[in-house]
């Protein structure tokens, strides 16, 4: 490969890490025709970026960059590497589960995940990837828990108001 296209393609890779803030490392390497396409079809559906790159190529992306996390996921480039990039922090993960559970499949695995700003290597993280909350998800889960002590005074409230409406029906 010419170095002219080589450097074309760190700096595609480059500008899609400041494109997409999460993205996966995972070996897709053994699945067959049908369940690669599958694959790609799910990760076009959840807005998931599937991309096969070269190990050398991926390793001076991420060896330049200024986030330590980023560096650190260096050590997940063996064997053949599949990048998947996402808005969504859990969308990989949960594709991947899915994937693996309903092809009966050990293909896709994750090698390593940079996700909300840290670095998760090593295929165990999956479910700990997986049930990542996006900053949405989040806020509505703080917001419902702030609500709840609410409705419980508004609901004894309104069941002592109609406790009383009930008392002055039999004593009146």
């Amino acid at each position: 490969m010419k170095k002219e296209l080589k450097n074309q393609i760190i700096e595609s890779i480059s500008a899609q890490l400041g494109e997409y803030p999460d993205f996966y490392i995972t070996d897709i390497a053994g699945l067959n025709a049908a369940q690669t396409s599958a694959l790609r079809r799910a990760c076009f559906e959840q807005g998931v970026k599937l991309v096969v790159v070269k190990n050398t190529l991926f390793n001076h992306v991420i060896s330049a960059s200024e986030n330590e996390e980023v560096r650190s996921l260096g050590v997940c480039l063996k064997g053949n590497t599949a990048i998947m990039y996402t808005t969504v922090p859990s969308a990989p993960g949960k594709l991947i589960k899915k994937f693996q559970k309903e092809k009966a499949s050990q293909k896709p695995v994750v090698k390593g995940a940079f996700v909300q700003g840290c670095a998760y290597i090593g295929e165990d993280k999956l479910d700990q990837l997986a049930a990542i909350k996006t900053k949405d998800e989040l806020i509505a889960d703080i917001v419902a828990l702030l609500q709840s002590p609410m409705r419980n005074v508004v609901s004894a409230l309104q069941n002592a108001a109609e406790g009383k409406a009930d008392d002055e029906k039999i004593n009146g």
